[in-house]
């Protein structure tokens, strides 16, 4: 019979969670995937797309936690990050090659408050056909629908501007 069983396989919190944040964005209700934290989400985007001898593009001012695991934990794995300033599109486009797997940048960086440029970057993404990972936290899907701008995927985190804290 169908059900809840355990809680790492189905929780009815976190379903309800993970389907009504996905629509917020504008995503399919099945679209979401609760995690323990936003830098596990940022871990399993990356992790999901790239292997040993992969590379991905990622905006420079990051999220302390982000850019540690980047910087310091994905190259263990044979995944490296290409850092650039997310917002000159020549940048991102110069250092994407046969190897790069996705575009990375929050919608407004923390702490630098830089910008990212999302509809260039979804349109880059697009032609050159790798998914715009898209950290959502410090605008949530109230100020900015990352989808609408070509983003593929959206990572946030809810202990910061989404839950109030």
């Amino acid at each position: 019979e169908l059900g809840n069983i355990y809680t790492r396989l189905m929780n009815p919190t976190t379903d309800i969670l993970e389907k009504r944040f996905s629509m917020l964005h504008g995503g399919h209700p099945l679209a979401g995937l609760g995690l323990a934290s936003g830098t596990a989400a940022c871990f399993y985007s990356i992790i999901n797309l790239a292997e040993q001898g992969d590379n991905f593009v990622s905006a420079r001012n990051l999220y302390g936690g982000t850019y540690t695991q980047f910087n310091d934990i994905l190259p263990k794995f044979g995944i490296k990050p290409r850092f650039v300033d997310i917002t000159d599109i020549s940048q991102v486009e110069a250092a994407i090659d046969s190897k790069t797997r996705a575009i990375f940048c929050e919608t407004v960086s923390n702490p630098a408050m830089e910008i990212s440029p999302l509809e260039e970057l979804g349109q880059l993404a697009k032609d050159k056909g790798i998914p715009l990972i898209v950290d959502d936290t410090f605008t949530t899907p109230y100020l900015c629908k990352p989808f609408e701008w070509g983003a593929s995927v959206i990572v946030s985190s809810l202990t910061k501007w989404t839950g109030g804290h």
